[in-house]
């Protein structure tokens, strides 16, 4: 790969980091509205079923990846207390200061680092779960990403992935899913933050982005196995679970 081209791909990256820094205050807000709260459902269950995989009593570390303001750790922390898992240590990684700012205010339990999710400053094999909850779209290398997440897992460890994946939507239902994402999405997202652009990504960044199959194809080239795969509400929410060989 040219010197240009890493060029051009380090510009992206940080534009869309500077995106989420300028939205950091509102985006908790943004998604309950918009999402109607369903999204607090899908990260729900992507901990359940990684707890139902993992089948151990203890968790050394969780990984939390594109942390955001750290809603997935709050949910990795409640559905394991619901379980009676211990987990003994949670990270949460994000390259947005906007972002982190939040996330430490609501999340006293875990620590955090400023990183990519192409580049993390953790130790190989150091955690059992690495999670990434709609994230892994916005991460412009995205198969150094994945390496990265093989790297720090234990061996039988898993990467949790949820999603916005790429869908053929051709049915009724499923054009009235799109438009709801292209048009009216911008314009909610838009009100709330104060920044129609950044909502106006989401739909595009979906369209541009990958089908299950094809992500699935990517972790399996990464050295993961694959476990599980589902789609939620009309196919707007996809969970991957990938453990590694």
């Amino acid at each position: 790969m040219g010197i240009e081209k890493l060029e051009d791909k380090a510009l992206k990256q940080q534009k869309i980091v500077e995106m989420f820094d300028n939205i950091a205050d509102t985006y908790d807000l943004a998604n309950r509205v918009l999402s109607m709260g369903i999204d607090i459902s899908w990260r729900k269950k992507g901990c359940d079923k990684a707890f139902e995989i993992l089948q151990t009593p203890t968790v050394e570390r969780v990984v939390d990846v594109a942390t955001g303001t750290g809603d997935l750790l709050l949910m990795w922390k409640e559905r394991a207390a619901k379980r009676g898992i211990a987990i003994k240590r949670y990270t949460g990684v994000d390259p947005s200061k906007g972002m982190l700012e939040v996330a430490r205010k609501k999340v006293d339990f875990a620590e955090f680092v400023e990183a990519k999710a192409q580049a993390m400053p953790i130790e190989d094999a150091s955690a059992d779960i690495v999670s990434i909850a709609y994230g892994i779209r916005n991460v412009v290398d995205r198969e150094k990403a994945l390496c990265e997440f093989h790297r720090i897992l234990r061996p039988g460890g898993l990467a949790v992935i949820l999603e916005f994946t790429k869908q053929d939507r051709s049915g009724v239902v499923d054009k009235m899913v799109d438009f709801g994402m292209k048009k009216v999405l911008p314009r909610i997202g838009g009100l709330i933050s104060k920044n129609y652009e950044a909502y106006k990504y989401l739909p595009d960044s979906i369209e541009a982005f990958l089908t299950a199959e094809m992500l699935s194809e990517e972790l399996e080239a990464a050295g993961f196995k694959m476990r599980y795969v589902t789609s939620f509400s009309m196919g707007i929410s996809t969970l991957l679970v990938a453990q590694k060989n």
